[in-house]
């Protein structure tokens, strides 16, 4: 069979960096082939050197076995490859159509836009590969799967044969995900060629026929996906074996609960309830797991305990005080840490420093600060010690966050938050873009922190993640607590069924029994 992409010693420099050191890649025509690695390990390098993003240094690239040179983006796109970045670049306040089509309009008489041709265009190429779209809709106003779907939509509307989705998983639910690989598996009967970037190694053995492995800017693996496994290709990410399953000890707690919810009431940014009398409690040495499918409530109630959203009715204890009409700041004061499920949003000013993003809570304190003047040298030695201790991939602690890959400013958020030592640690998609090494160690920490007493609250859309660390976890469901599970007996076809607002038939007579 032929190869779509040959990428053969490709190596590429940055300032004290070799991100890419001889690395060859072969994709064949029509195959899934999976591209997987550590962060920082040289995939989206790679990835953005066939995109023409940039040049490497040396080594060659070839399509459909011609060589090439890739001066830019737009040299790619006239070599049929199309790819979807991590970050989604739509506008908007324009529609669907409007996004697809941008800069590749059909013209009338050369000077205007054919807005039935526009529509005509995009309606046609979303049925031929099962990519439901409402084409009026607005950008604003879709979920985040809609909006990759119209990314995917818009390589397509260029002709792309040879497709680049750069963790194209990392924003969407379990559902999404599934719908996805359905859309990418009727890409490649169509006959299109897809190059998958994932950290998921469950989704490299479900959807890909050939995985390529990188490490450190090297190639460590290439194998058929059918010849290995995912221990094997973890060992080839990280060096050594990884911990797949959370190892823990069970714990009893007595003690009073540190976060307590009595019949929560809250709205979402349109108005509509959100949160339907949610009551629960969160103890010391407990990590208290929430599961659902993304939008029934999750982002809602993170957001009311944390003081971000107005609480309509109900009360919010921490440690027995009452909480409700507490600022943001107030309520952190109260010693609560909080991981948000949007770093980019919530988490991070990528225009600041390494070393500014992971004091940002505490720089008014000592050791940072005192009677208003920063002690340089301890902010410096608090961040180098987290940069190693967290592997965060970077030169210098004085770079800006804007500079790092995805999984290492998820890193800088996680080490922050953790590193202040809270009450209650409120961790909302901890391990959302981040690498299989990392996830092992973002999980000991979590552990770690319930071990020693703290409270844990987990929101993750990842249903292994709640089920390996979780003592007890709460479904949700259009804005109510649908069943609390006991963690150990915990199973994911249950837990699958309870997202989708489906209750076991023995639930469902026991709440109408109750009803009556």
């Amino acid at each position: 069979m032929a190869y779509a992409v040959e990428m053969l010693g490709i190596t590429k420099y940055f300032p004290g960096v070799v991100a890419n050191d001889s690395v060859d890649l072969k994709v064949k025509e029509g195959e899934i082939h999976a591209l997987v690695g550590e962060n920082g390990a040289g995939k989206s390098t790679l990835m953005n050197a066939l995109y023409g993003l940039f040049q490497p240094d040396e080594g060659t690239i070839k399509i459909n076995g011609e060589k090439v040179v890739m001066q830019s983006s737009n040299d790619a796109i006239q070599r049929g490859i199309g790819m979807v970045h991590q970050k989604f670049k739509l506008i908007p306040s324009f529609t669907i159509v409007e996004n697809i089509c941008l800069g590749s309009e059909p013209r009338k008489n050369k000077y205007f836009i054919d807005k039935k041709e526009e529509y005509k265009s995009v309606v046609e190429i979303s049925d031929k590969y099962g990519l439901k779209i409402d084409p009026s809709s607005k950008i604003r106003d879709c979920a985040v799967g809609i909006r990759q779907r119209v990314e995917i939509l818009k390589t397509l509307y260029r002709k792309a044969n040879i497709l680049i989705l750069d963790e194209p998983t990392s924003v969407l639910t379990p559902q999404e995900t599934d719908e996805l690989f359905k859309v990418i598996r009727n890409l490649v009967n169509k006959g299109k060629t897809v190059i998958f970037i994932t950290h998921k190694l469950r989704e490299v053995m479900e959807i890909s026929d050939t995985v390529t492995v990188l490490r450190k800017g090297k190639l460590t693996g290439f194998k058929p996906t059918s010849e290995t496994n995912e221990n094997e290709i973890a060992r080839m990410m990280v060096g050594r074996d990884v911990l797949l399953r959370v190892d823990k000890k069970a714990i009893e707690s007595e003690q009073k609960p540190i976060l307590e919810i009595e019949d929560l009431v809250s709205t979402d940014n349109r108005g509509l309830v959100a949160l339907n009398q949610i009551s629960f409690e969160v103890k010391p040495g407990e990590i208290l797991g929430i599961a659902g499918v993304q939008g029934n409530g999750q982002s809602e109630l993170i957001e009311t305990i944390t003081g971000l959203r107005k609480i309509e009715r109900g009360i919010i204890k921490i440690r027995s005080k009452k909480i409700n009409r507490f600022s943001p700041k107030s309520i952190r004061e109260t010693g609560i840490s909080h991981i948000p499920e949007d770093r980019i949003e919530r988490g991070l000013n990528l225009d600041a420093t390494i070393e500014e993003n992971l004091i940002v809570t505490s720089h008014d304190k000592k050791p940072f600060s005192s009677m208003g003047i920063f002690d340089f040298n301890k902010i410096e030695e608090f961040s180098e010690q987290l940069i190693n201790e967290y592997d965060i991939r970077t030169s210098n602690s004085k770079n800006k966050a804007e500079s790092l890959s995805g999984g290492n400013m998820q890193k800088i958020v996680v080490a922050r938050e953790i590193e202040e030592d809270p009450d209650l640690l409120i961790a909302a998609q901890p391990t959302r873009g981040v690498d299989i090494g990392s996830i092992e160690f973002i999980h000991k920490k979590i552990i770690e922190a319930r071990d020693q007493g703290k409270a844990v609250l987990l929101v993750s859309t990842e249903l292994d993640e709640i089920m390996s660390l979780s003592d007890r976890i709460i479904v949700m469901y259009e804005g109510e607590i649908v069943k609390i599970i006991p963690g150990g007996i915990a199973d994911e076809e249950e837990l699958g069924l309870l997202m989708a607002g489906i209750v076991p038939d023995t639930l469902q007579s026991k709440m109408r029994r109750e009803a009556k």
